[in-house]
């Protein structure tokens, strides 16, 4: 008669805390985060072409390696002021359903490994404007990250 008993595993009474990647950037000295994920490239200033009749948050299109990349301007989308000429700003390169889309922003910043414990849904006290396109925050030291959601802030189909 054999008889195949389990072994205890040391150690795996407590599972440990999932943990979420976030590539973080600074919209008007406010940190914001979306999942590292998403993202598909981090570039500098880039020259770009206004299309005729789009939405205001929609500065124009760029071209990324020979593709067509739609630039959608952050600040304008949170109902932030534009940006100073002066301040060239980056873009966080997104992918939604196939087509990309560069998230014009202030500056980059690193990418932060956050426990998913710790993520909050929004507090009432944050603007209206940002919890519509907020999936929720972390409190971090002197500080409050936002985390985008990427689809919500690319869905101009919306009634505002």
């Amino acid at each position: 008669m054999n008889q195949i008993v389990p072994a205890k595993r040391q150690g795996t009474d407590l599972a440990a805390p999932e943990m979420q990647d976030y590539v973080t950037m600074l919209i008007e000295g406010q940190m914001f985060g979306i999942p590292v994920l998403t993202v598909q490239d981090v570039l500098g200033a880039q020259k770009i072409t206004r299309i005729p009749l789009a939405p205001r948050e929609v500065a124009g299109s760029l071209n990324l390696r020979g593709r067509i990349v739609t630039a959608i301007d952050v600040r304008l989308r949170l109902d932030l002021p534009r940006r100073r000429e002066e301040d060239k700003g980056m873009s966080v390169v997104v992918d939604m359903g196939g087509e990309l889309y560069s998230l014009m922003v202030d500056s980059v910043g690193e990418v932060l490994s956050l426990p998913a414990a710790k993520f909050e849904r929004n507090p009432p006290t944050l603007d209206p404007k940002w919890r519509e396109f907020s999936m929720g925050i972390y409190r971090l030291e002197g500080k409050l990250l936002v985390v985008l959601d990427v689809a919500k802030l690319l869905d101009f189909t919306r009634s505002e």
